[in-house]
């Protein structure tokens, strides 16, 4: 098992990119998508533990347009106690469209196909931010993504004319969509529409973790709950080996 830094290139720029490779080069490959805060060593102690399940993973910086890590518009250190720095990092955010990361993930799975075997299909999964691209992307590439996950992702339901729910039908894959009970980002409201629009399709599982707030998988948060954190992972890795791993 090996790291990697690599640059993908897309027709926007360089996409800056963290490998984990599996010693078996053959194994499923899963993208990780990043949230908000950007990519940091949190992160890259995730893609292990899913390495260390028996995949290769993809690490790429989806704010690559705009920056690196510890280079962002905003500052990594200080958005948890700024406000300025938070408003900065939720603009980033917003500023980062769905339409984008759907035409990342093209060059992300160009990659895959020039590297690894992904004959049993990808897995992605992706947080807060990610919710809403790891929905659309599934939507876009159902041919080669037959595992998605997202775990308390934000508008994944909006009124907008690329809001992720209005493409879920196309989705191939097993859709897992993660909540927290209590979450600002996705209020009740919001959560029983989405309920409602994604119940119907049989490919896809809603489930709410009780007694949690939105980041309670990361332990760096202060919402970090380990007991729901180590049941995220064990569905996370669930659903991946359901649908990726040969029979």
């Amino acid at each position: 098992m090996h790291e990697k830094n690599i640059i993908i290139k897309t027709k926007d720029g360089n996409l800056d990119c963290k490998t984990f490779i599996n010693s078996n080069i053959n194994a499923p490959t899963v993208i990780f998508y990043m949230d908000a805060p950007g990519i940091r060593e949190e992160l890259r102690t995730m893609c292990r533990r899913i390495l260390k399940n028996g995949y290769n993973v993809l690490l790429p910086n989806l704010f690559y347009r705009v920056g690196t890590e510890r280079n962002y518009p905003f500052n990594q250190l200080l958005y948890k106690k700024s406000k300025e720095e938070l408003n900065k990092m939720i603009s980033t955010m917003n500023n980062t469209t769905n339409n984008m990361i759907v035409d990342d993930t093209k060059y992300i799975i160009d990659y895959i196909n020039n590297n690894f075997d992904n004959s049993n299909g990808i897995g992605i999964v992706g947080y807060c931010m990610s919710g809403r691209f790891v929905v659309s992307c599934g939507a876009s590439y159902a041919d080669k993504i037959l595992a998605i996950a997202s775990f308390y992702g934000v508008d994944i339901l909006t009124e907008k004319d690329d809001s992720p729910h209005l493409v879920a039908n196309k989705i191939n894959g097993e859709l897992y969509l993660a909540f927290a009970e209590k979450d600002k980002w996705v209020p009740k409201a919001t959560l029983s529409k989405i309920k409602k629009s994604f119940s119907k399709y049989k490919n896809c599982y809603i489930e709410v973790y009780p007694s949690t707030d939105h980041g309670f998988a990361f332990p760096e948060r202060n919402t970090y709950v380990k007991e729901a954190a180590e049941i995220h992972w064990k569905k996370l890795i669930h659903l991946f080996d359901k649908n990726l791993k040969k029979k």
